[in-house]
């Protein structure tokens, strides 16, 4: 057996800084197809595949439809500058970010022509810089989700996907924003679910921001406020965090659990937790926003409504009345559009498993698309100021909702199972690397 050297760690460091400053050099102009590409543009064929050494290229492993394009980048907020179209044919494009956060939706474009539209995505390490009131570190990833399956969230790589039955590209550029970001704390309800066919409200809220704001998702399944403490998530939004970004929190599903354990309960212990995080985040100048937890979804035998969440959601309430802080009650407008569904209709906002078992608790696409208008909703009704920059044609009834029928989004193609992300952050695309 070969036995590697071990390097000093001043070594190390400089190798790593080095591999910073080379990735942050990478070409960020890229031209999709077969003409020449224009001047500052690098050309990229189909059969371009990433490499750490190119630093950009398309995702090996996709199964079908839909390519996912990488480019190695520090961590920041980035803007992204797609010109879509085909000289040959209509198109209709739509593109999502890192793990299936929706950016662009169905965009049409004639044939010959070109449609310019701007998002901005956010790229984020595990890394924690030291800022005043919190130490530097790392937040402690759940193994092997989120170093496996869910590792394009965290790694030094902006990956878009371009996808939809006619989706044209024909360039792409990425440049460094310097624009308020709207952070996202929560469970799996809220958290970048890594395949089809769940989905959650966080992935959804990108799509109604114009390009003025970046979304910054740090919700994990399974987690609660104590979690948020103890896994660092809350330290990692404070690291990043600017005067004027905001943090939109959402627990209570798995606050429960602790509940029963007797380690917690929504008018204590889960109170209090709010209020550590709202502090934290009032310290670095943001604006704390308590968002009361999604329903599930539940009907008696008479298709009357069976809430299972009051009493966190009278605590979010009250938590956000005694602290002075934005509240947004996502519990009662959540009721509000599953009574609109009714009994048989609300079936299709939830995923239902290959097996064909219908999930009560974590939303399908469609009813995340649902969940992140109520959010925006509640964002313009509490006067939360980047709920300016809502898309123009923004509207949502929850007693109202949009029909099944007109939902359109394409999903995501299944992957091969991320590589895992090594020491540094970055995945591991070597050879043999374990998966």
């Amino acid at each position: 057996m070969t036995t590697l050297p071990r390097w000093p760690a001043g070594f190390i460091a400089a190798v790593a800084l080095l591999a910073t400053q080379v990735h942050a050099a990478t070409p960020a102009r890229f031209a999709f197809g077969a003409g020449a590409a224009p001047v500052g543009y690098t050309q990229v064929a189909p059969s371009t595949t990433y490499t750490p050494e190119r630093g950009y290229g398309f995702e090996p492993g996709t199964q079908s439809g839909a390519r996912y394009f990488s480019v190695d980048l520090p961590e920041g907020n980035y803007a992204v500058t797609v010109a879509l179209g085909s000289d040959t044919a209509p198109s209709s494009t739509t593109v999502k970010s890192e793990l299936r956060r929706l950016m662009l939706e169905n965009v049409p474009a004639a044939a010959g022509q070109t449609v310019l539209r701007t998002f901005i995505v956010n790229v984020r390490t595990p890394r924690i810089a030291a800022v005043p009131g919190v130490a530097p570190g790392e937040v402690k990833l759940k193994a092997p989700r989120e170093v496996e399956t869910e590792a394009w969230n965290w790694d030094t790589r902006l990956t878009l996907e371009f996808n939809g039955e006619q989706n044209a590209v024909r360039r792409v550029s990425i440049v460094p924003a310097r624009v308020p970001t709207l952070f996202l704390l929560g469970d799996s309800t809220v958290s970048d679910q890594p395949g089809e066919p769940y989905n959650s409200w966080g992935q959804m809220l990108p799509r109604l921001f114009g390009p003025a704001v970046a979304v910054a998702n740090h919700a994990q399944s399974g987690e609660t406020y104590r979690d948020s403490l103890a896994r660092r998530r809350i330290d990692k939004i404070l690291s990043a965090m600017l005067p004027g970004d905001v943090l939109l929190m959402q627990f209570g599903h798995n606050d429960q659990k602790q509940a029963k354990d007797g380690t917690s309960g929504p008018f204590t212990t889960y109170k209090a937790e709010i209020k550590t995080h709202v502090d934290a985040v009032r310290a670095r100048g943001g604006l704390p926003v308590i968002v009361s937890p999604v329903e599930r979804r539940a009907f008696d035998a008479a298709g009357a409504f069976k809430p299972s969440l009051l009493d966190y959601a009278e605590a979010a309430r009250q938590s956000a009345r005694e602290l002075g802080v934005p509240f947004i009650d996502l519990n009662a407008m959540s009721q509000a559009l599953y009574v609109a569904l009714g009994v048989e209709g609300s079936k299709a906002a939830f995923a239902t498993s290959t097996a064909g078992k219908l999930d009560n608790t974590h939303h399908s696409p469609y009813g995340s698309y649902l969940m992140a208008k109520a959010v925006a909703l509640g964002m313009r009704q509490a006067d939360v100021p980047l709920a300016r920059h809502l898309v123009p044609d923004f509207r949502f009834d929850p007693g109202h909702p949009d029909p099944v029928t007109a939902f359109t989004v394409p999903p995501s193609p299944g992957r091969t199972q991320a590589r895992p992300l090594g020491d540094d952050g970055k995945r591991d695309d070597r050879p043999g690397a374990a998966r």
